[in-house]
């Protein structure tokens, strides 16, 4: 049978892992907001820049694309993109 000191304990047993528990979760978020802040705010690499670069290609040729399926204008007016008047 158990007696007054060892329901104390059991309580206070109890009451130590419920808040190492809840320490533990406060810092799992912390660590992941930590995380997602940094990565959020790190400046772009030679790597990522490039990709960009590649990207931003890709997209102008597809306009291009675009641009010289489209019926042509009357008026001797250039619509090419980077021309310059």
């Amino acid at each position: 049978m158990a007696g007054p000191a060892d329901n104390l304990r059991d309580a206070v047993e109890r009451t130590v892992d419920a808040t190492i528990r809840g320490a533990e979760e406060r810092l799992t978020k912390g660590r992941r907001s930590m995380t997602d802040a940094i990565e959020g705010r790190r400046p772009a690499t030679h790597e990522d820049i490039k990709e960009l670069q590649k990207e931003l290609r890709a997209i102008g040729r597809r306009l291009d694309k675009i641009e010289e399926s489209l019926p042509k204008k009357r008026g001797g007016g250039s619509s090419k993109r980077g021309s310059k008047s």
